[in-house]
């Protein structure tokens, strides 16, 4: 005994600069290297990370109230903000420990 198979259609999916854009959403600044100084740039590194943690909070109450069409878009925002806090806090850390040393080096 066959069965027939028809044909698959594929569905188009979105391009991977679609994912994750939410309309409703403010998108996070970006911090450029070209800044006047260092303060500049830490002041952007600073409002990128309040930025994109603003998008996963702003994507959690839409998830929250049942407004979110996507999960996904949480979920990549979320981590999206967990990884840029992480990097944050470590590059924070690092300038730290780099202030340190430099403080304890003879005159």
């Amino acid at each position: 005994m066959t069965f027939p198979i028809g044909g698959i259609t594929i569905p188009s999916f979105p391009t991977v600069s679609a994912i994750g854009s939410t309309p409703d959403v403010a998108q996070p600044p970006v911090v450029s290297a070209a800044d006047n100084g260092f303060a500049d740039v830490l002041t952007g590194a600073i409002e990128n990370v309040q930025g994109v943690q603003a998008n996963a909070d702003a994507l959690a109450v839409q998830a929250a109230t049942g407004d979110l069409k996507d999960v996904h878009d949480y979920m990549i925002a979320a981590q999206e903000a967990s990884l840029t806090t992480e990097m944050f806090v470590t590059i924070k850390n690092k300038a730290v420990e780099a202030f340190t040393e430099i403080m304890r080096m003879p005159i």
